[in-house]
């Protein structure tokens, strides 16, 4: 599925949840619950994502052109947000990757929510993303 009809499928199912803080937190956090668990090994430095008050890794991989991502926290918000996006990019072309920025969120209020730290964070997990993607540019 394209990164388009990812994005828009998304934004559907976020439209249903009312627009207040409890909410949209709320499922985030259930996101992060629902998440599966990556691995200690991988929770090393290399996958580390700076800039994130709470402790991120983002484990990508690179399969036959496409990129795929995992990630893991301990906080349960960030893991959440984290687990949205990478499931939103995972199994997408890097160039496609590269043109989303996921400022789609804004629409439905995702970053309304969050504090400026948490903000922040998210823009470092995106270009954690988006960087890799880069990377696997120039491998394919």
């Amino acid at each position: 599925m394209k990164l388009k009809d990812k994005q828009n499928a998304l934004l559907e199912d976020l439209s249903y949840i009312p627009d207040d803080r409890e909410h949209v937190l709320g499922y985030i956090m259930d996101l992060g619950k629902g998440a599966e668990k990556v691995p200690d090994d991988f929770l090393i430095d290399a996958f580390k994502v700076d800039g994130c008050m709470s402790q991120l890794w983002v484990v990508p991989e690179f399969r036959d052109g496409l990129c795929y991502y995992r990630s893991e926290s301990d906080s349960l918000m960030v893991k959440g947000m984290a687990s949205l996006l990478c499931d939103f990019y995972s199994d997408a072309k890097p160039d496609e990757i590269i043109a989303n920025d996921a400022s789609f969120l804004s629409e439905v209020g995702i970053s309304d929510h969050l504090t400026s730290n948490r903000r922040n964070g998210l823009s470092n997990l995106v270009s954690t993303i988006q960087r890799f993607a880069k990377s696997c540019m120039e491998k394919s």
